[in-house]
């Protein structure tokens, strides 16, 4: 009797190690998924956001060859060279939405940040801390009091 529970108990070890073993391996695949989504939704956000600024340049570099004809020519009719002062920051604005569609913008910005990353750390930090599972609980509960009280 002492042999077939040996093995009964034998048995039940080696299946409880294959369950975790599984488990893990299980709790490995779903993280691995959860990043590669999250990676790809940053990446579908990025090319929206420079999506929107290639379309922001079509527009604004129409106002812009517009604007600049309109105040070179009324600079040199009215003989003011005082008309052209606003091209300077207009010029400014146009080539940081050029810089941001097609140049290295965000290439740059990406560097930045991870010096930020690198060398700022404490920057980075939360106020409070990263929240746990316990201070997320207690301000459910204190929530969940409150509106049952009113």
């Amino acid at each position: 009797m002492s042999t077939m529970g040996f093995f009964l108990s034998k048995s039940m070890e080696d299946n409880m190690k294959k369950q975790q073993e599984f488990m893990a391996a299980n709790g490995a695949l779903q993280l691995e998924r959860q990043l590669l989504m999250q990676n790809e939704m940053r990446q579908r956000q990025v090319a929206m956001q420079i999506a929107w600024s290639r379309e922001f340049l079509k527009y604004f570099g129409t106002f812009y060859g517009f604007a600049t004809v309109g105040l070179t020519a009324r600079a040199v009719k009215g003989k003011s060279p005082g008309f052209l002062a606003p091209i300077i920051p207009l010029s400014i604005i146009l080539v940081y939405q050029y810089d941001m569609a097609y140049g290295t913008l965000m290439t740059r910005m990406k560097d930045e940040a991870e010096n930020i990353i690198d060398t700022e750390k404490a920057k980075l930090e939360m106020p409070k801390g990263v929240p746990t599972f316990e201070s997320i609980e207690k301000a459910r509960r204190a929530r969940s009091t409150f509106f049952i009280e009113k």
